[in-house]
């Protein structure tokens, strides 16, 4: 009965991908023939998502079906072997940089279960990291689930170092981008510095992320004792005089710059210390079809250092999001 209804998925997956391209829909189209060649069972996990067919698949089945598709390429930080790929925070957080209705969505999807289903997805992946930040409740489950995902934790106030370390036991802490952005343009840097020389003297990785690719320059010239940086694509606190004069509507209040990843990459490039690139998709303006997240893991992997790696926020609400991904980064992601 059990191969009778393998038999009769395998044929029904099939057909809905044959549908979605004769149709030209934007779903996931993943057109590589590695991946075509499995597309009995890559169907209905990786189309349709093990939560779409509970029952039929085990999750047993699912990952071995993502190891034969490839290994999850990596890379030292500090002492720590992790995946290319880590896992984001801003969709658990709720902050989709696309409105204020996609962040209510998002903070209604995540709730604490969801989190760790997530996370526990995207170890079956190989993704072997995540980049947590203000949230904390999930962290006791996530534990109690037997999750071995090494967490990188994003905050800014020194005062909270020791607290920030007990709650979520990270690998790392890093100053937060925009607060790092803010006090750089205030001419307090050394609030900054100051922060990275406590995380150190607590005998953990420091990092520091930054919007402004002049910081990241600035903070490897002048010998700051920084692990890694976290650097983002887009440089969201620019100020602008006439932002009006733009010939595109705003999206909130940030201006994603088309050439800005060009110049974050090149500083990427020349600073010796890994980097963790994010916002790689233009929080979601590069995802419009398959081919534009391909066409933007590709950049991004051909632009920074191998001994960099990507961070990416998964939404896994319309399709399965956590596997795609993990397939992009095993396949542009081995340089």
């Amino acid at each position: 009965m059990l191969t009778i209804l393998r038999l009769h998925l395998i044929f029904l997956s099939t057909y809905i991908i044959y549908k979605m391209n004769k149709s030209n829909s934007n779903l996931l189209v993943l057109g590589r023939r590695k991946f075509l060649s499995k597309v009995s069972l890559a169907a209905a996990i990786g189309f349709l998502g093990t939560s779409r067919i509970k029952g039929a698949i085990s999750e047993e089945n699912s990952r071995d079906l993502d190891q034969s598709l490839g290994t999850m390429p990596s890379i030292m930080l500090g002492q720590h072997r992790i995946s290319r790929l880590i896992c984001g925070s801003n969709p658990i957080l709720g902050y989709s940089y696309l409105g204020q209705h996609t962040d209510r969505h998002m903070k209604d999807y995540y709730t604490t279960e969801r989190i760790v289903e997530l996370l526990q997805k995207c170890e079956q992946s190989g993704i072997s990291a995540h980049q947590s930040s203000s949230r904390q409740d999930y962290m006791n489950m996530l534990r109690k689930h037997g999750s071995k995902i090494k967490l990188i934790t994003l905050t800014s106030n020194r005062d909270n170092i020791d607290s920030d370390i007990d709650n979520a036991s990270p690998i790392a802490l890093v100053h937060h981008g925009g607060v790092t952005d803010r006090l750089f343009a205030e001419g307090k840097s050394d609030v900054v510095h100051d922060y990275v020389k406590a995380v150190k003297d607590r005998g953990i990785m420091a990092g520091v992320s930054a919007h402004n690719p002049d910081i990241i320059k600035k903070i490897a010239d002048d010998g700051w004792e920084v692990d890694f940086f976290m650097t983002c694509f887009y440089y969201l606190t620019r100020k602008m005089d006439k932002p009006e004069t733009l010939p595109t509507l705003p999206v909130g209040a940030y201006h994603f710059l088309r050439d800005d990843p060009k110049v974050m990459t090149s500083v990427i490039r020349q600073v010796k210390q890994p980097c963790l690139a994010f916002k790689i998709f233009g929080a979601g303006r590069l995802c419009s079809s398959q081919e534009d997240v391909m066409g933007a893991f590709k950049f991004a992997f051909e632009n920074i250092k191998p001994t960099d790696g990507i961070i990416v926020g998964m939404f896994p609400w319309y399709f399965d999001e956590i596997s795609a991904n993990a397939r992009y980064v095993m396949e542009y992601g081995l340089n």
